[in-house]
């Protein structure tokens, strides 16, 4: 099996099969918060990506290098929260300097990237998929960052269809009890189940059953 077709492999499954939004319903506060309007929800996707690549690029390591030598094991969330918190600033700085107009149009929303779970939830899932596994540093850190890339485009996917999904429902004349918050949970539901069924395609296509 080519290492090409395992890296094609791992980001389509991140994005298709183990979507961490609609598949392990990680990330919903902003996945609901954010997916009013396009624009804010792809430039909202666009910095979880850059996080998610980027804090799987340096938690990785610490875990690796740091804890895990020294039996620190048990500060993993608190240390990966500090690491996330930190680059969402360096991502709000940088919107903010170049960017200011998406910026200013995800207001609170990019703050709150700190506590996205499907961030955090990536980071160990990396470690706990790849390093816990024995595998070889330099392969498996490669794959994790594939990994996190294909699951920022999972997240930047969900949420540009969930954002198409809510601009044709509030056009629609659904029963007053629907209005609101209710309709757009149903709608997320059903999202959520159409996704079910591109289970078992990456092993089908690539053969890596």
């Amino acid at each position: 099996m080519s290492e090409v077709k395992v890296i094609i492999g791992i980001i389509m499954t991140a994005v298709l099969v183990n979507n961490y939004v609609l598949s392990q319903f990680l990330g919903i506060c902003p996945f609901l918060g954010v997916s009013k309007k396009l624009d804010q929800a792809s430039g909202m996707s666009i910095a979880v990506i850059f996080v998610m690549v980027l804090s799987t690029a340096v938690t990785y390591p610490i875990q690796y290098f740091v804890l895990n030598p020294n039996g620190l094991g048990y500060l993993q969330t608190i240390v990966f929260i500090l690491v996330i918190a930190a680059l969402v600033q360096l991502v709000e700085i940088i919107l903010k300097r170049y960017i200011p107009a998406l910026h200013a149009s995800l207001g609170v929303y990019l703050p709150l990237i700190t506590t996205n779970c499907a961030v955090l939830g990536v980071c160990i899932s990396n470690v706990d998929s790849y390093l816990l596994a024995d595998a070889v540093f330099g392969t498996s850190f490669v794959h994790a960052l594939f990994n996190s890339f294909g699951s920022g485009v999972g997240f930047f996917l969900a949420m540009v269809l969930f954002a198409g999904v809510r601009t044709r429902v509030e056009r629609c004349n659904c029963p007053e009890c629907f209005k609101g918050m209710p309709i757009t949970l149903l709608s997320a539901s059903i999202l959520s189940v159409s996704f079910m069924g591109f289970a078992g395609l990456v092993e089908n296509l690539l053969g890596l059953g």
